[in-house]
C-alpha cells in the first residue's frame, strides 16, 4: 500500500509499533525499536513472546511522548502505522486502544483500523465464523471506523473450493445457510445451539463486512485505498486514468 501512495505521489509516513519486526520490508519514518524491542524484553524479564510483546505495547503507552514527538514532524503526512499481529491486543487489552485515544487528543488525527486477514478462513465454515467473532470484537474493543480485508484473494483457489460464491463472504450474507455447514458432522451436530448463537450475534450487530485485496491487482488496491480513504476521511478525489498508468 505503501508503493501504491508513493507511485500515486501521496506523502507519506510509515510508523513501525510492531516490536516483534527485527527484518522490515520497508524503511520506516518511526521505529518501535529505538524504544523497545521483544527480544530485549524477554531477554531481560524471562518472558514469552506473548508476554513480552504485550509488555512491549503497556511500555509504549507509558512512553506516549515519546511517540508524539517523533510523529510531530510527520503530522502532514498520511501516516501507515504496522501493528503486531496479536489479537489479544485489539480484543481485549487496553493499551492499543489508550495509544489509539492518546494520540487522537495529543496530535488531532483521524485514524481508521485495516485488519488485513488471509482470505483461505472462507473455505472453512468454523474459521469463517471465528473470523467474524474476532472482527466484531475488535471493532467493538477499538471504536475506530473500521475496514475488514480479505488479503491473498488471488491466492483462495489454491487453498480449497469455497461453498458460496466470494459476495456470500465479502457482505456476510444470511448466516442460517453457514450453519448447515456448521452442523455437519458429529462434532458440529453437538455444538448446534453454540453456532446458533454465535451467527446470531454476528448478526444482530450487523457490522461486518469486508473488502478484498490482490496485491497484485491494481483495480484491488485502488477500491481499498479509496474505502481507507472514506473510513478515515481523508479527502481524496480518486485517481484519474493518467495516474493509473504510472503505477
Amino acid at each position: 500500500m505503501v508503493q501504491f501512495y508513493n507511485a500515486t505521489n501521496r506523502p507519506v509516513a510509515v510508523i513501525n509499533l510492531d516490536p516483534a519486526n527485527e527484518v522490515l520490508p520497508y524503511i520506516p519514518d518511526v521505529d518501535i525499536s529505538e524504544l523497545i524491542t521483544l527480544e530485549d524484553t524477554m531477554e531481560e524479564f524471562g518472558l514469552g513472546p506473548n508476554g513480552g510483546l504485550i509488555y512491549c505495547i503497556e511500555y509504549l503507552e507509558k512512553n506516549m511522548d515519546w511517540l508524539v514527538k517523533k510523529l510531530e514532524p510527520l503530522k502532514d503526512k498520511y501516516l501507515v502505522f504496522d501493528l503486531p499481529g496479536q489479537v489479544e491486543l485489539f480484543t481485549h487489552h487496553n493499551s492499543l486502544k489508550a495509544i489509539i485515544e492518546g494520540l487522537q487528543k495529543e496530535m488531532d488525527i483521524r485514524l481508521c483500523c485495516v485488519h488485513l486477514v488471509d482470505a483461505h478462513y472462507c473455505v472453512d465454515p468454523s474459521k469463517y465464523v471465528a473470523l467474524l467473532l474476532l472482527s466484531l470484537k475488535t471493532m467493538i474493543q477499538l471504536e475506530l471506523p473500521h475496514v475488514n480485508v480479505l488479503s491473498k484473494l488471488d491466492l483462495l483457489e489454491s487453498y480449497g473450493k469455497t461453498a458460496f460464491n466470494l459476495d456470500f463472504y465479502t457482505e456476510v450474507q444470511d448466516l442460517d445457510y453457514l450453519l448447515e455447514r456448521l452442523n455437519d458432522g458429529p462434532f458440529g451436530k453437538k455444538y448446534q445451539a453454540l453456532n446458533q448463537a454465535l451467527c446470531d450475534l454476528v448478526r444482530d450487530y450487523s457490522l461486518v463486512g469486508f473488502h478484498t485485496l490482490a496485491i497484485e491487482d491494481r483495480e484491488s488496491v485502488l477500491a481499498l485505498a479509496q474505502a481507507v480513504d472514506k473510513a478515515n476521511g481523508y479527502i481524496y478525489g480518486g485517481l484519474d486514468a493518467d495516474q493509473m498508468m504510472q503505477i
